[in-house]
């Protein structure tokens, strides 16, 4: 009878086991299907739509990957697992990869267009051909007033960039000249280019002075 009761006891424990590692294996089946489907959702979403809720859709990728990865070593399917863990993680890289230099790129045609004014397209090439002889007084006018106004936020890249652009304005201005830029214009073009050089000359070098120190502390 003993025997009996210990071998049923024994079975019992063998059940309780089985039952709790399939009941594993389920939950971690689940936490990776889980994780995998919320990297393909994101990868759906267009970029504008991602980078105003990225901060969301990070905290909550996080929680998947971390429901995804815990205790996975002791699940027996484990290598199957962990293969589609490793390539929902590679494409959701890839694709905050892609966001990000999306998300650079309309920043710099912002950037850009806030200086250039409401004439300048994104896919305006560095010719500048769209400025012509009736435009181009206002672009100056926009380009040197946006600078000064927002002088002290400008970084040394910010500089350097401004700079290539205030140059590319000024070939420009060679072509235009010969298309018919009034005196008028050219008179008030000198004044403005005239306030532009030593704003920018004063504030590149006192930019780049505040940056060595900041990296010296």
């Amino acid at each position: 009878m003993k025997t009996i009761k210990l071998t049923i006891g024994l079975c019992s424990l063998a059940f309780i086991f089985v039952s709790c590692k399939d009941g594993r294996d389920n939950v971690a089946k689940q936490n990776v299907e889980e994780y995998t489907n919320y990297v393909d959702s994101i990868s759906n979403l267009d970029y504008a739509e991602a980078t105003t809720n990225w901060d969301r859709i990070e905290s909550e990728y996080q929680n998947h990957q971390s429901m995804a990865t815990v205790n996975i070593n002791d699940i027996e399917d484990r290598e199957n697992l962990q293969e589609d863990i490793d390539e929902a993680t590679i494409k959701y890289e890839k694709y905050k990869t892609e966001l990000q230099a999306e998300r650079e790129k309309e920043t710099k045609n912002t950037f850009r267009k806030n200086l250039l004014g409401p004439n300048y397209t994104a896919n305006a090439d560095s010719s500048y051909e769209w400025i012509n002889k009736d435009n181009i007084l206002s672009v100056y006018e926009n380009f040197v007033n946006t600078v000064d106004a927002n002088k002290d936020s400008y970084t040394r890249e910010d500089w350097d960039e401004i700079k290539l652009m205030y140059e590319a304005i000024d070939t420009r201005k060679n072509t235009v000249e010969n298309e018919g830029l009034t005196s008028e214009d050219n008179m008030k073009i000198a004044g403005l280019k005239l306030k532009f050089t030593p704003m920018y000359t004063v504030n590149r070098m006192g930019t780049k002075s505040d940056e060595n120190a900041e990296a010296k502390q």
